[in-house]
């Protein structure tokens, strides 16, 4: 595997800063009202509420590949403090499944409510840097460099056509496993949305490739919501 003369092990003093931020831009969805709805939080009311937040590891090919930069997520934190799920809001792929892996095992005190214990919803902003790079990269020119070397995730196999009207766009991420650890799909009905995340269930995936290894990526993929269920059993069991 060719790499560029930029890349070397002996230049890494990695770092990883971990700064957490809130934002409310998904309030309306999330606004106080049902019992069944998380209120959204501020940083510092989450921050508070921390007990444990384990650092993420970076990424070795991150690492020899200069990656850095941000990962924004989302987190949902259930009424006993556990973070029961973690959405990518943006990031990189390689930096955001390790980020994904790390809040998944987050420990936060539930909130006090006058009802008993609650949840919340809050985001976290993560920074993974490293305090050496190449003086000729920018963090920019880094990741372009990087992703003409990279081979894309495949599907073992593709899903049968479907109709434009039956099918749902969504963005997945795809880890070095092949396994699907979040997903982001335009706004859609519950049901709707439901139905194509229990297709994508299904599929099975090729990570991509840097060289020979594998590594967590994005991919972007038309999901149908109307296949059958036993054309869905039958490609997974194909696939096996």
């Amino acid at each position: 595997m060719k790499k560029l003369r930029h890349y070397r092990h002996d230049l890494l003093l990695p770092a990883l800063a971990i700064v957490c931020t809130v934002v409310t831009v998904r309030a309306q969805q999330y606004a106080p009202g049902p019992d069944d709805l998380p209120a959204v939080i501020g940083r510092k009311q989450a921050e508070g509420l921390a007990l444990t937040r384990p650092a993420p590891e970076y990424p070795p090919v991150a690492k020899v590949n200069y990656i850095q930069g941000y990962v924004h997520l989302e987190l949902t934190v259930d009424g006993a403090g556990d973070v029961t799920n973690v959405h990518v809001l943006d990031g990189n792929a390689m930096l955001a499944a390790s980020a994904l892996q790390a809040t998944r095992r987050w420990i936060y005190h539930p909130l006090s409510t006058p009802a008993g214990p609650a949840g919340f919803i809050t985001t976290v902003k993560l920074k993974f840097t490293l305090r050496s790079a190449a003086a000729e990269l920018t963090p920019q020119q880094a990741e372009r460099d990087f992703e003409r070397q990279v081979k894309p995730p495949q599907m073992v196999l593709p899903p049968e056509g479907a109709p434009r009207e039956e099918v749902v766009h969504m963005r997945l991420l795809v880890n070095d496993q092949g396994e699907v650890v979040d997903r982001e799909a335009l706004p859609m009905g519950r049901a709707r949305l439901k139905a194509a995340w229990e297709t994508v269930r299904g599929w099975t995936f090729r990570p991509a490739h840097w060289g020979n290894l594998p590594i967590a990526s994005y991919f972007d993929v038309d999901v149908p919501v109307s296949a059958p269920p036993v054309t869905r059993a039958a490609a997974n069991t194909g696939s096996r």
